[in-house]
Formats: C-alpha cells, sequence, structure tokens
C-alpha cells in the first residue's frame, strides 16, 4: 500500500501534477484509508514572455443594486436582470487537453454570471451547467468540478507552491507561508453531496466558510444521471489570507471601474477516472497556480435601467482635525450643478470642496444637486464632528 498523487485523479494534465498535501490511499482491507505525505513535487518554472500578445478580451462583472442583493438559495431568478452580455459560456473557454475541438451542449453545457455589489468586497456567482453524465459519488477530489481563481488586485505571480519562486525552499513552508495567500483558488464540487462544498486550495480552508463565502445548489439527479444543476455563491477575494486565521486577513476593495483577476476552469468527469475535458477560461492551462494568467474582470457600474436620473450622494474625510480641516467628495448621479450646506451658515459651489471650521462642533451637512432630471439632497446629521 503506497500513497498515491492526485495525478492518477486527474490524468497528464498540468492541474493533474499538483502536488497533494496528504492523500488517500487504498488499504488492503476494503474501506480501509490511511493518510500518508506525497513527496515534494518539483518547483515548475511559470516562462515569462517578452513578447506582448494580442489584447484578451475584458470580461464584466455585473453591479447589482443594494436593494436587490441575490439571495443565495439556489434559485436563479434574482439574475434575471443580468443582461445576457454578462453570460459566459464554453464558447469563451477551451478544452485544453484537447479532448474536445469545440463544446458540445448535448455533452456538457455550463453558463457562468457574476456579480458585485458597491461598498461589500464580494464575487457573486450564477454557475448553471448541463452534463450527460454527473460524477460525484467519489468522497474525494475525483467529481465535476468548477475550479475559480481569484486575484483581487491583479498583483499576480504563483499561488501554490508548486510553482513557488524560491527553488530551495521545502514544499511545506511554501505552503505555509504562500499558497493562496495572494489569490485564492476553490475547487467547488458540482454537485457536493456528503462532502463540503469547496476545497479552499491553500492554507486558509476558513474563506470557504461565512461570513467569507456563502453557497447553494440545486438539482435533480443522481450520480451516472443526466441533467441540469444551479449553483449560487459568493466568495471574499483577499490581497493577503495568511494561514494564521482572518485575523490579519486584508480584503481585496471592490470599488466601481476597478479591474480584477479571475479564471477558471469546468473539469467534467463520466465515469472514468481520466476526465473527459478541462475546458479552461485561462489564459494558459497553469493558470490555477499563476496568477498572472488571469483574465481580466471590471467591476461595471448599474445599468441604466437601474441607476438613479438625479441622486445626491457625499463622502467626507477630516484632513487636519486641529485646523478643523475636511474635504468633501461628491458622489452624485446625474448632477451638473453643486451647492453645499457645511451647517456653519457657510456654503460653496464646488463639486468637491474643501472646508475649515471655525470652532469644535456636530454639524448637519447638506449637498444639493440639479441635473437634466432634476433636483435633489442629501444631508448627514452630525457625522461630520471636529474638536
Amino acid at each position: 500500500m503506497i500513497g498515491v498523487g492526485v495525478k492518477g485523479k486527474y490524468g497528464d494534465s498540468g492541474f493533474a501534477r499538483m502536488t497533494a498535501l496528504v492523500v488517500f490511499a487504498a488499504g488492503a482491507s476494503a474501506g480501509a484509508q490511511q493518510m500518508k505525505p506525497v513527496q515534494p513535487y518539483p518547483v515548475q518554472r511559470v516562462e515569462q514572455h517578452a513578447e506582448v500578445a494580442p489584447k484578451a478580451e475584458v470580461f464584466k462583472v455585473f453591479q447589482f443594486p443594494a436593494d436587490q442583493i441575490p439571495r443565495i438559495d439556489g434559485d436563479d431568478s434574482d439574475w434575471k436582470m443580468v443582461p445576457e452580455s454578462y453570460s459566459i459560456g464554453l464558447n469563451k473557454m477551451s478544452d485544453d487537453e484537447h479532448k474536445h475541438a469545440t463544446p458540445d451542449a448535448k455533452d456538457l453545457d455550463v453558463h457562468v454570471k457574476v456579480g458585485w455589489v458597491k461598498g461589500l468586497n464580494r464575487l457573486y456567482f450564477l454557475y448553471e451547467a448541463y452534463d450527460n453524465f454527473w460524477d460525484f459519488s467519489d468522497p474525494g477530489l475525483h467529481n465535476d468540478t468548477f475550479e475559480i481563481v481569484v486575484d483581487g488586485d491583479r498583483s499576480g505571480g504563483p499561488l501554490i507552491p508548486q510553482f513557488r519562486n524560491n527553488a530551495d525552499q521545502e514544499e511545506y513552508d511554501a505552503h505555509f507561508s504562500m499558497h493562496g495567500v495572494q489569490a485564492q483558488n476553490y475547487h467547488i464540487m458540482t454537485p457536493h453531496e456528503g462532502k463540503d462544498w469547496a476545497l479552499a486550495w491553500g492554507c486558509q480552508p476558513w474563506d470557504k466558510e461565512l461570513p467569507w463565502a456563502n453557497h447553494a445548489q440545486k438539482y435533480n439527479f443522481k450520480h451516472g444521471e443526466p441533467g441540469k444543476y444551479i449553483l449560487e455563491f459568493y466568495i471574499t477575494p483577499f490581497d493577503y489570507a495568511g494561514c494564521e486565521g482572518p485575523e490579519r486577513a486584508v480584503e481585496s476593495k471592490l470599488f466601481e471601474g476597478k479591474t480584477i483577476g479571475l479564471s477558471w476552469a469546468v473539469i467534467d468527469y463520466d465515469g472514468s477516472e481520466k476526465n473527459n475535458g478541462f475546458w479552461n477560461l485561462g489564459l494558459e492551462h497553469t493558470m490555477y497556480g499563476n496568477a498572472t494568467l488571469l483574465r481580466e474582470f471590471r467591476l461595471m457600474p448599474l445599468e441604466g435601467s437601474l441607476a438613479p436620473k438625479i441622486a445626491a450622494r457625499w463622502s467626507f474625510k477630516v484632513l487636519d482635525m486641529q485646523r478643523r480641516l475636511v474635504a468633501f467628495e461628491d458622489e452624485s448621479v446625474g448632477a451638473t450643478s453643486w451647492k453645499w450646506d457645511f451647517g456653519d451658515g457657510a456654503s460653496s459651489t464646488e463639486q468637491h470642496p474643501l472646508h475649515t471650521y471655525a470652532k469644535a462642533g456636530q454639524y448637519v451637512v447638506a449637498l444639493y444637486v440639479e441635473g437634466p432630471a432634476g433636483k435633489a439632497r442629501m444631508s448627514k446629521i452630525w457625522d461630520v464632528t471636529v474638536r
């Protein structure tokens, strides 16, 4: 009885050659299992090419209105507002193991939509798939899989020990220092039955749990049967997700217009030991372990039909408390003129004014805006307080 690597599960792909930290090996008696560490896998270098590749398509991330955040319940009705231009199917992906020249919807059909909400550092996903053979009876990695890699600040670089920069670093030292730290990889089991919903491939399994992630699935088929599958979930991208736990973690800040790194692969099994396809959205097969190879996704503004025609919005920052100097920033929609009431008798018609208060106090500040669609006001009570 010996430990075996993941290669036997996934065939000859680069993904197959990932190093498992612990694997289960079959015992001499039926049902017996034991755990044995795998020997460190050699470091694989990712080549850096000097030539500039043609500009790849930038995909869109739909912005949900704050009052219409999708409910994670496996019901796709919350996503009906999302235009089809946000949907990414197998026609945008390639089977980079070359088992299929083109997608065949009778064998496998997948559509993915990604969303976000201003003010929340979450990425929402709707995964809808048809498969002619759903494979999910094995308790381990052998499972139809939706594999996601996200790099919230596009810092790029290796995220698994196999591609670590320091070749002389012991593999488990690399695992506990850099595996999934600056970019995260999730192997999501589709469906997950009698097992956890995802492998957070790294040293931080906490990032697949609430409040950083949530999931719900809907299906009505058994192992080996065809059918339609729906999965709703969200994840939180991290600029730093250390092995020590969430105490020092740094969430990726999501804001309108930001471009993030994101890719996924659909690993399809049809009852055999080797997979029947590795459908990849990434620039190269090894995107699963190198965030530099992820695709660009842009966080979009609200669609025109969902955005207000006129709205007054603003924020502020105290630049110097000793001088009581405050910077005000207009964030209004549809405005062409502005009037600020600073609450101390002073006002301004600048869009982004600076104001110095003469004395300490709690102030009611109001912004009045006008535009082609009308007028609006936003006041904040005592948010602006100086001493």
